[in-house]
């Protein structure tokens, strides 16, 4: 069995070192620590210390189009192994919404009006390609509240580009130009350094590491085997000492609408979509006395819907508000 360890961070939030779970244990029973817990993260903060040494730690990153990996790791120990779930409803999300306010301008209802450009001067992004990237971006700054990561090493991905045609080029690629603005956020948290996929094949190969075929597989060899091998070209190792996994899955939140798609009973469309149930945070994670640990859906007649944590399935639609103790608001599930 692989050892487990504990993210630690010091008395004013600053990350230190992680610690194995019984050493944790030990500062929780001696009253020098005390437990955290963040959306799936346990870890521990000091009490009697704010600052400590801390030893080299990277972090692999391998995108993908259907799931994606983070490996936290140092020259001696495995930390953390994240395989995501990619956000890949938005571009659909978007032509439904264009096409709903488009209708809506041509026959005499509300609608909002053209707004000036918000964005302008900043950079831009297609809606899709932002919330892919924004997407691995919020794991890493996640991460970086709880390790003292030094470099981000990610697996380069390129577009296809067609040689002789000026309008297709790196520029033009939203995929091209999603990756660079990833970079550019992400190198405020620290260094990012690029490894094309072939050297990620390499360092693999070298390693004595296999990588499944099984694309969708919630395996370490599908994806996590990738970014251990970038993590450990930069820090150094021999072997896989921790290949448990974390699953994180991103929940798909719905626009506040006017109305629904189609008609209801009595030619009239109920409201749908926004953030809130019943004045709770939709997606947030709640203890029901019934259902244990799980995270609140959409709400009706005055109760609200609860979920299963791993499955994501609705558990119930009648849930009462207060019988429910609030954990943390979450834009993700766990498994």
């Amino acid at each position: 069995m692989s050892q487990q360890f504990v993210p630690v961070v010091g008395s004013t939030g600053k990350p230190l070192m992680p610690t194995t779970n019984q050493r944790a244990n030990k500062l929780i029973a001696k009253g020098r620590a005390v437990k955290r817990f963040d959306r799936g993260l346990f870890y521990i903060q000091l009490l009697d210390r704010e600052d400590g040494y801390t030893q080299p730690i990277a972090v692999g990153i391998d995108p993908g189009s259907k799931k994606e990996a983070l490996t936290v790791k140092s020259a001696s120990h495995t930390y953390l192994n994240i395989q995501a779930d990619a956000v890949t409803w938005v571009k659909e999300s978007e032509a439904t919404s264009t096409q709903m306010r488009r209708s809506r301008r041509r026959r005499k209802t509300r609608y909002r009006p053209c707004r000036p450009n918000r964005r302008q001067g900043q950079f831009q992004l297609p809606p899709s390609t932002r919330a892919r990237w924004g997407w691995k971006l919020r794991l890493c700054r996640w991460l970086a509240r709880y390790y003292p990561i030094q470099v981000f090493v990610v697996e380069d991905i390129k577009a296809i580009s067609k040689q002789g045609q000026r309008r297709w080029n790196s520029s033009f690629s939203p995929l091209e130009a999603g990756k660079q603005w990833f970079y550019a956020e992400l190198g405020e948290i620290a260094e990012v350094r690029t490894v094309q996929g072939y050297q990620t094949k390499q360092l693999r190969d070298a390693l004595g590491l296999k990588k499944s075929k099984k694309k969708l597989s919630d395996k370490f060899e599908a994806h996590c085997v990738d970014s251990w091998a970038l993590a450990n070209s930069y820090v150094g190792g021999s072997a896989v000492d921790n290949p448990n996994m974390l699953y994180i899955m991103p929940l798909r939140f719905h626009r506040r609408q006017l109305h629904a798609l189609q008609y209801s009973k009595g030619g009239e469309r109920r409201p749908y979509g926004g953030t809130l149930s019943m004045g709770i945070k939709r997606g947030a994670w709640v203890k029901h006395p019934k259902y244990g640990l799980c995270y609140v859906g959409g709400a009706s007649k005055n109760r609200i819907s609860l979920h299963d944590m791993e499955s994501g399935q609705r558990l119930c639609q009648n849930a009462k508000p207060e019988e429910c103790i609030l954990l943390t608001t979450a834009s993700w599930r766990i498994k």
